[in-house]
């Protein structure tokens, strides 16, 4: 089998775990095993290994599950990720995530500038004090319209 599964029903493990059933890294991981099966589709996963008709993963794709939700978290999309994680761990895969992640930053600061104006939208609101969106000065001066 050239590694051990963990929660198999060989009984208890013994020395390392270097697989994962699927069940076992979705509950790890804390994703839907659907999920593992589109990230696999897509290609952000390699594809599992078969043991008895069953999903098994190495122990590593715990790591790169780790890797595409802090890219996601960044805001890099799916193909994104999977253009980065397709380049692997060569020198053009150094100025791959260079070139992607010097074209995501105007992108994120335009995010977080619109967010700051929805805050500041917010926090009018409830300086305001009104709370009645039919009498609302701000409404009608379109202070809070603006943001």
């Amino acid at each position: 089998m050239g590694g051990f599964v963990e929660g198999s029903a060989a009984g208890p493990l013994r020395g390392p775990v270097r697989e994962l059933g699927i069940g076992d890294l979705a509950r790890r991981v804390r994703m839907r095993a659907s999920a593992l099966r589109y990230y696999e589709g897509l290609g952000l996963l390699p594809p599992a290994r078969r043991v008895a008709g069953r999903r098994v993963y190495p122990v590593g794709a715990v790591r790169r599950i780790a890797l595409i939700r802090m890219a996601q978290r960044a805001g890099f999309t799916l193909a994104e990720i999977r253009q980065l994680l397709d380049s692997g761990a060569d020198r053009g895969a150094t100025r791959q995530w260079r070139a992607l992640a010097e074209r995501k930053l105007p992108e994120l600061d335009r995010f977080i500038e619109d967010a700051r104006a929805l805050r500041d939208a917010v926090a009018d609101c409830l300086a305001c004090g009104c709370m009645n969106f039919d009498d609302c000065g701000l409404l009608a001066s379109g202070t809070a319209a603006d943001a």
